[in-house]
């Protein structure tokens, strides 16, 4: 019997996604021959914690089902095994990046995949706290069913499974690194104001994150297609697809992988929004299978975006997201290019190749990104109210965004060549916190 681990970082309120993963859990676990470790990586303090602890607590007790709620306090003490274990250079620095003080989309998810190695858990599943599933004829609509359908499968096999095969048959003896889907409902950048706003100022700022060389018609079509996943559509019947799975089809809220996550680590860069999504664009350079399905889960907002100071900090992700494109965009044409030679012959990745390019990015020039903020501020202050009062904070902060820029690809690296005894070690290393490892697994 396989184990796998469904995960959920959080960092915000959502005792009532707690509950929900819990049923997807037992699904899981009683539709398939698995053991499910639902991990709760958990960034809360205070009142919030302890509910989030009492929803972990009442996930109703099921067979091959195992509840871990860790807060950043358990993570830490894990990590810092961890590192110590793996004797790496820098394991200050290393920490840092695992588990930094600001939001860190990549961080959060590197170490599910850390401690989901731990557990010794052969796929890992994700889910976010601000969403949640379809639900039709009263049941709950669960992405795992198809992830578990496929996932680690070798391609040739997953094809009897699926609804479609578009895959190559070059691919037919490669593992399903892959399966996701998308979501539905608002849009998965916070933007939606904007597009009300001023539909020019939307275009200009959403097109931003597309290379600079790009025709205009190409930054249309760009600009048409982001961040809104499956848009309306409504779930009644599903659809798999193995292939070279497109990442502009797949979200990281509803997304599962094998093997490839214990070889290449997500971006660790702090307040950077779509910092975890390179492992999407990775398995399709590389030319590993993946499967598309249509289990699409419903994305909303949650109050904090509404305040002002959610506002402010969310902008800021956003223009740290425009900015890191530059980089990642050189690594993306890299990796397209080298296809299948970023694999070995077992298909495994070569991870020292990745953080190569990743390092050979960060020498980039800058001017791309000084021209990318010129214009997201002239944007935001056309827009005026707190819009205006964001591009001054871009003004004052610029020469230093574009140096954290460059910064979070020189981390990536690092931490891409520490990512193979980082794995290795947490293998070895029990992800309970030192004073319950000799008693019963908390619920």
């Amino acid at each position: 019997m396989r184990r796998i681990c469904l995960t959920l970082p959080t960092n915000r309120a959502c005792a009532a996604t707690i509950s929900a993963i819990g049923e997807e859990a037992a699904y899981a676990a009683g539709h398939f021959d698995v053991e499910v470790h639902l991990l709760i990586l958990d960034s809360t303090e205070g009142p919030v914690f302890t509910e989030h602890a009492q929803a972990a607590r009442g996930i109703p007790a099921v067979p091959r089902v195992h509840v871990h709620h860790l807060g950043e306090a358990d993570q830490r003490d894990f990590l810092q095994r961890v590192i110590r274990h793996a004797d790496l250079p820098k394991p200050e620095l290393i920490l840092d990046l695992m588990l930094p003080d600001g939001v860190s989309y990549g961080a959060c998810t590197n170490r599910a995949f850390l401690i989901g190695a731990a557990l010794g858990c052969r796929s890992l599943h994700r889910r976010d706290s601000d969403s949640r599933y379809q639900v039709v004829n009263g049941a709950p609509v669960f992405p795992v069913h198809q992830e578990l359908t496929s996932i680690g499968k070798r391609a040739a096999e997953a094809a009897y499974g699926v609804t479609e095969n578009t895959l190559a048959p070059e691919h037919a003896d490669k593992p399903v690194a892959m399966v996701g889907s998308s979501f539905v409902g608002e849009l998965s950048v916070d933007i939606g104001e904007m597009y009300r706003l001023d539909r020019d100022i939307y275009h200009d700022v959403v097109s931003l994150w597309a290379p600079e060389s790009w025709t205009d018609e190409a930054k249309r079509e760009l600009v048409d297609e982001s961040f809104r996943g499956a848009g309306s559509e409504t779930f009644t019947d599903d659809h798999t697809t193995l292939a070279l799975v497109d990442p502009m089809r797949v979200d990281m809220c509803n997304i599962s992988f094998q093997q490839v996550h214990e070889q290449v680590p997500l971006p660790p860069a702090t307040d950077t929004i779509g910092s975890d999504y390179f492992l999407l664009h990775f398995v399709q350079d590389a030319t590993l299978p993946g499967v598309l399905h249509n289990r699409n889960i419903v994305n909303f907002y949650t109050r904090e975006r509404r305040t002002d100071p959610g506002f402010l900090a969310y902008h800021l992700r956003y223009a740290k997201f425009v900015l890191s494109m530059l980089y990642f965009h050189h690594v993306y044409d890299r990796m397209a290019a080298a296809r299948a030679s970023l694999l070995d012959d077992r298909h495994r990745v070569r991870p020292l190749a990745i953080a190569e390019m990743v390092r050979e990015s960060a020498l980039l020039d800058p001017a791309e990104n000084i021209r990318r903020l010129e214009s997201l501020e002239r944007s935001y202050r056309k827009l005026g109210g707190r819009y205006a009062t964001f591009a001054g904070t871009l003004t004052a902060r610029r020469a230093r965004l574009l140096d954290e820029a460059r910064h979070d690809m020189e981390d990536f690296a690092l931490l891409i060549e520490a990512w193979e005894p980082l794995m290795a070690a947490s293998k070895v290393t029990d992800p309970r916190p030192a004073a319950r490892q000799h008693g019963r697994d908390p619920r």
